[in-house]
């Protein structure tokens, strides 16, 4: 699904001057645009959109220590999808060891 910034701005209660200077201060959230030069957000920037307005406006960060935060969660989703993806690796390597093994050993018999 996808929002304009009209959608956003209705859902979220912040306003469209604050969601653009937002685009401007935080790395990687900038909605793309339709060939109207409108902004369309996805689920994903609205997420952003949701998790700064949390850190703004309730927990009180300022706006450099609310991006510091988005950028330490995106860093861990980061760093926790590439142990997933060496998990995966590993668990391919170790299944077909296994498999090795089983055919080496029907092999004997």
């Amino acid at each position: 699904m996808t929002y304009t910034i009209g959608d956003v701005e209705e859902l979220s209660g912040v306003r469209q001057n604050v969601l653009r200077y937002w685009e401007t201060i935080i790395p990687g959230f900038a909605p793309r645009k339709d060939l109207g030069g409108r902004r369309v957000y996805t689920e994903r920037d609205f997420e952003i959109v949701l998790r700064l307005k949390y850190l703004i406006y309730e927990r009180k960060f300022t706006i450099e220590g609310a991006r510091n935060e988005i950028l330490r969660e995106a860093q861990a989703y980061e760093n926790n999808a590439e142990a997933m993806n060496l998990i995966r690796e590993l668990r391919g390597e170790l299944t077909q060891l296994y498999f090795d093994i089983k055919r080496s050993r029907n092999e004997r018999k």
